[in-house]
């Protein structure tokens, strides 16, 4: 797939390197900033990578050069998981990465990310946009000192990559597994020793043996990351991550000092990149899992369905232990269920059933 609009210039990568080196304070001057967007992707990694260039990007050209946007890969100003720590310090204005990676600060972030078996990312979008996630999103990610967008989604993940079949939920016991946020949860749940790891790291831990078996997205980014090279099978569906929510987390002091039309651009850029880099993923998908199959023989299977029934039963005992224990994640978790319930009665009538109907047996032009 083309992705010339996502990648950063060799220029502009250049001029990142040297800010890192140096840690230039923001520049104001005759009403143009500079701010620095620290990711928890490796520089140009795509969908993820690429996608934190593309807002950087969007925002720059849309503020005519007002707002100027520097992208700084996982490691080059901050490791991956201290992002929010430098942008709610002010280290950094802006940060990309996935709520769930800030669990640790605030437990609700985790729901906010993703509910194993819960909303898809068209679902997930329309709660944000329509359902009063913004503002639950905006309540938790104010304890960090940050203002939350959604600017991007995964779509349906799948559900990883393992050295051994899994035919029953015995399988899991004991499989040590590289799987963040409650999908994580869930599996240490069924007996799983789970592992959180970057994505820069996850490669090198499959292939020393000290893991068995990674989750990370979907074909296009796992194809990239070569895990067809050490593990034999790849199973489906994504139960864990339906539909997972990429976020931008911005420094409450460096967004509050911005004139409105400057946040209505950063507001703007963040649902034009949402839409974008889902688009970019459902295409890029389609054709990274016939190079897997036909090119590198990968075994792709799907989890038997006791297994996903048993995980959904241990899936909502998981979500309600977390939530009874914090009153934001209570809050977040009873506003996503109530939407969940409503999004599956209209499924069943539109989506479910129009996938249904797209697979009965009836010639359809030369596909």
């Amino acid at each position: 797939m083309k992705r010339r609009q996502f990648v950063t210039t060799t220029a502009a990568g250049a001029v990142a390197a040297t800010a890192a080196g140096a840690l230039p304070g923001p520049a104001i001057a005759q009403g143009k900033r500079r701010w620095r967007m620290v990711t928890t992707w490796p520089r140009n990694f795509p969908g993820l990578g690429t996608g934190a260039n593309y807002l950087a990007r969007l925002i720059t050209e849309a503020s005519e050069g007002r707002l100027e946007v520097e992208v700084y890969g996982a490691g080059e100003l901050v490791p991956a998981f201290e992002a929010m720590d430098a942008v709610g310090s002010g280290t950094a204005e802006m940060g990309h990465g996935a709520p769930y990676y800030w669990k640790g600060k605030v437990r609700a972030t985790e729901f906010i990310a993703v509910l194993p078996f819960g909303l898809n990312a068209q679902e997930l979008n329309a709660w944000f946009y329509h359902g009063g996630g913004q503002e639950l999103a905006d309540e938790a990610y104010a304890q960090m000192n940050c203002k939350f967008f959604p600017a991007g989604n995964s779509g349906v993940q799948m559900a990883g990559w393992f050295n051994r079949e899994i035919n029953s939920l015995e399988d899991l016991k004991g499989l040590k597994m590289r799987i963040p946020g409650l999908g994580g949860e869930v599996m240490k749940a069924a007996g799983a020793v789970v592992v959180n790891l970057p994505g820069g790291e996850i490669m090198p831990a499959l292939q020393s043996g000290s893991i068995d078996a990674t989750e990370w997205v979907g074909p296009y980014n796992d194809l990239a990351f070569g895990f067809y090279k050490v593990a034999k099978y790849y199973y489906y569906p994504g139960w864990h991550e339906p539909g997972t929510c990429i976020d931008c987390f911005i420094n409450l002091d460096a967004w509050n000092d911005l004139p409105k039309d400057l946040q209505a651009v950063v507001e703007g850029a963040c649902r034009a990149a949402n839409v974008a880099m889902l688009s970019e993923f459902t295409a890029a998908n389609e054709d990274s899992l016939e190079v897997l199959v036909k090119k590198h023989g990968v075994v792709v299977k799907p989890l038997p369905d006791d297994v996903l029934t048993r995980l959904g039963e241990l899936a909502g005992q998981v979500l309600d232990g977390i939530a009874a224990e914090d009153a934001l994640a209570r809050k977040v978790l009873d506003s996503i269920l109530d939407f969940r319930r409503k999004a599956l009665a209209w499924n069943e009538l539109s989506e479910l059933a129009f996938a249904r109907a797209r697979l009965l047996p009836f010639p359809y032009a030369r596909g």
